[in-house]
């Protein structure tokens, strides 16, 4: 059937600007549809290559090795009960995305993809870790939000951890948690329950900060080298509380230099002072300390300014280069004061 709209001489110009924007669209759905093929593509071939493991590039110092690749298999570097301490910061299930890679945990789609994806971990950890020695987890509770899970509230992140551990023959040896500020936390995530408003507003939904966790975990079986920590009563004191206090959020590595552009979220470094809290309680100088999250080489840094042996494994390839430049840093740091110390100057007594 053909239909004839009858216009007049003023219409004319309506009737060619209809058929002009009806050609413009007609061409920008073209180029809508090329574009995304071609990132369709793109995608596709990403996938491909990041399912071809391409892991495995060591850097190492006197007192470090690091390997830039998949945490569970490179632990295959690591020999039956060769470990002495671990110290790391897993990623919080789904909610910070450091890579796009299929083997980064944090990909998960949900918390049982990523539990069932840290059991092998767990399980390495237990094969390499001495009888006796502990496995410290920081960790700390996960927030759902409404666009996401469909409601605001909480997942039990710490206790998800505990179980895993447990489930896979751990002893559940102890936890510490660690203070946070509230107000801060409010201006970096805008958390409902956290603001001043809500105060004013309706107190059915404020709710306390979110605090830290370090949480130990001890492999069965007798420790065969006594650790003996390096600490004063007091200090001791102050460590065994439940809580800990004081420790400053910005007593990190500098993380600035590892961000790049391909970053989803933020690089989250662990506090320095934690990490030697953990370090000079459960581990003996001399020992190794290892860390499958290595990120920027926290944990490696405060190992060896504390007379350590270290050795991590870190997925993404920029956080691994900069980890290295930590850890040689690091690795002045202990030289550089030995060369600059004054030479002792003898004096011959019998002269005098």
């Amino acid at each position: 059937m053909t239909v004839h709209v009858v216009v007049t001489d003023h219409e004319t110009q309506i009737v060619d600007n209809v058929r002009h924007k009806e050609q413009e669209a007609e061409r920008l759905s073209a180029e809508i549809v090329t574009a995304a093929a071609k990132y369709e593509r793109e995608e596709l071939q990403k996938m491909e290559h990041e399912s071809k493991y391409s892991g495995g590039t060591e850097l190492s110092g006197d007192q470090w090795r690091l390997v830039q690749g998949d945490c569970v298999e490179e632990c295959v570097a690591l020999d039956d009960e060769e470990v002495d301490l671990s110290v790391f910061s897993p990623p919080f299930l789904s909610l910070y995305t450091y890579t796009p890679s299929e083997r980064d945990m944090g990909n998960s789609t949900d918390p049982t993809q990523f539990l069932e994806h840290m059991n092998f971990l767990i399980d390495e950890l237990l094969r390499v870790t001495k009888p006796g020695r502990i496995c410290a987890v920081h960790c700390a509770q996960v927030a759902t939000t409404l666009a996401t899970h469909g409601v605001i509230g909480l997942r039990d992140f710490r206790g998800m951890l505990i179980a895993g551990f447990v489930d896979r023959g751990w002893v559940y040896h102890g936890e510490v948690t660690i203070d946070k500020d509230p107000q801060a936390q409010a201006i970096r995530t805008h958390a409902k329950g956290l603001l001043f408003v809500q105060l004013k507003k309706d107190g059915s939904w404020l709710r306390p900060g979110f605090a830290d966790y370090i949480v130990a975990f001890r492999k069965p079986g007798d420790n065969a080298v006594p650790i003996l920590p390096d600490i004063t009563n007091d200090q001791w004191i102050e460590w065994a509380r439940p809580i800990w206090y004081g420790i400053k959020e910005s007593d990190t590595l500098n993380v600035r230099e590892a961000r790049s552009s391909d970053d989803d979220r933020h690089i989250c470094a662990l506090q320095l002072e934690t990490i030697e809290r953990c370090i000079r309680l459960w581990s003996n100088p001399g020992e190794l300390v290892f860390s499958p999250f290595a990120g920027i080489g926290s944990e490696g840094y405060v190992a060896i300014k504390h007379d350590r042996r270290f050795f991590g494994i870190e997925l993404k390839e920029r956080y691994a280069e900069v980890a290295a430049r930590n850890l040689e840093r690091a690795e002045d740091k202990i030289i550089q004061p030995a060369l600059f110390e004054r030479p002792a100057i003898s004096v011959n007594t019998e002269e005098i």
